[in-house]
């Protein structure tokens, strides 16, 4: 694979009998679970690379949010132990992986231990094939800031002779992220390269380029959603930020919509008047008397043409099929080019019809690359089309992103340059 991009990649590096730290986003276990693997199966072009060229892999990720915020105490159990990651990879590669333990209290691993040099050892030797260290997160200086950041930074370049980042979902500037590069040659995985040349497909669309985007907060939405509305030839919102908008704009109430999040829609419909044009609004939502389930009698379709101002409505869970079907939106799909999504429409596991008729009519589109974010929108995917899911990962017309946040992030700086870890891997 040919690097054309402005940063270092890893075909640039001498790998012979070196020690090569790889920070991966293998965050894929919930409650001790992998629920889908993609993150990690497509990071192995990487590991296979390093191996072939002589290099000896440590490797490392977060898991989940073991830290609680208020009290700064880490939470150190199974339920984000990077175990079934380890258990998967040597299953699948059948290979032995050593994961190391170090002192811990209460808020955390308080670092990386000399301990650890005997599994070093082992790894040049031969005697092991793989390190896996602990869930960076796990440690208290992966999100901490100054002195601590730095000597955790210190302890992880200190195991190794090169860094090698292939983590593009993991794009917080955080100790494993952007720390290490400062103390260790660095280059970019393949994958890396791979997201940041997909992404190039957002920044430079074939036109007519559409967007849908959802998700449960506004305000962390709210910046790339000004971005797209720039950017894109049509955007479709789902999930709360559509209630919210619908708030803002039809002067309506809607069960569970925080009043934070109806300001930052206002400040989008505010925002969004010379492009009005470009929003595409999904005509019939799915209102329900209750969030514990799609029970017959407890919930109903409404066109929003016919929401009166003041109106009260109970929570709104989906966007109905039938705005999928509605020949305006069916044109528009058909007709664009390029089709970003990073977008669950419904209140899952209940409420999951709008999405799949927004992915079928996705895969209807016939001209268009569709570009889809991870996450959510990647499991969801999975779960329900699942024929549909095993065709976009060896299609052409389909890219799956590792990381929809990443991909936001990036809208918002109109850059992957805008990303700290990618930046920090600069030539």
């Amino acid at each position: 694979m040919e690097n054309l991009l402005p940063i270092r990649g890893i075909q640039e590096a001498n790998l012979k009998d070196k020690v090569v730290l790889v920070r991966v986003d293998h965050n894929v276990v919930k409650k001790g679970v992998i629920h889908d693997p993609y993150r990690i199966d497509a990071t192995l072009g990487t590991l296979y690379y390093i191996n072939a060229k002589g290099g000896k892999i440590i490797l490392m990720t977060h898991v989940g949010r073991p830290r609680n915020k208020k009290t700064g105490e880490i939470n150190i159990s199974d339920d984000t132990s990077v175990k079934p990651i380890v258990e998967y990879l040597q299953n699948k590669l059948h290979i032995k992986i050593g994961v190391p333990e170090f002192t811990k209290d209460s808020y955390g691993y308080f670092g990386i231990e000399t301990s650890i040099n005997l599994m070093i050892k082992q790894l040049k030797e031969g005697t092991i094939d793989m390190i896996y260290l602990p869930n960076t997160r796990w440690f208290r200086g992966e999100e901490a800031k100054g002195e601590e950041a730095e000597r955790f930074a210190l302890q992880l370049a200190g195991l190794a002779d090169i860094f090698v980042n292939d983590a593009f979902g993991s794009w917080q500037p955080h100790v494993s992220t952007v720390g290490v590069n400062k103390y260790l040659p660095s280059y970019a995985g393949f994958l890396m390269q791979k997201e940041l040349i997909n992404l190039n497909r957002i920044f430079n669309p074939t036109r007519p380029f559409l967007a849908v985007v959802a998700g449960a907060k506004f305000d962390t939405k709210i910046e790339p959603l000004f971005a797209l509305i720039e950017k894109a030839d049509y955007l479709m919102l789902g999930g709360v930020i559509y209630n919210a908008y619908l708030c803002a704009k039809y002067d309506i109430k809607i069960a569970g919509v925080e009043p934070e999040d109806i300001e930052f829609a206002k400040k989008f419909v505010e925002f969004a008047k010379p492009f009005s044009h470009k929003i595409i609004e999904c005509p019939y939502i799915v209102e329900s008397d209750t969030i514990e389930g799609k029970i017959e009698g407890k919930y109903r379709i409404h066109n929003i043409k016919d929401l009166k101002k003041g109106q009260n409505l109970n929570y709104v869970l989906d966007v109905s099929a039938e705005s999928f079907k509605d020949p305006q939106i069916v044109k528009i799909f058909h007709e664009s080019k390029t089709i970003f999504v990073n977008a669950v429409m419904g209140l899952m596991p209940h409420f999951y019809e709008g999405t799949i008729a927004l992915d079928e009519l996705i895969d209807e589109s016939p001209e268009s690359v569709k570009l889809y974010g991870g996450g959510d929108t990647l499991q969801e995917l999975k779960r329900l089309l699942p024929g549909l899911y095993i065709v976009a990962l060896d299609s052409p017309r389909y890219y799956i992103f590792t990381g929809g946040g990443a991909v936001l992030k990036a809208i918002q700086e109109n850059s992957y340059l805008g990303i700290d870890p990618v930046r920090a891997l600069l030539k």
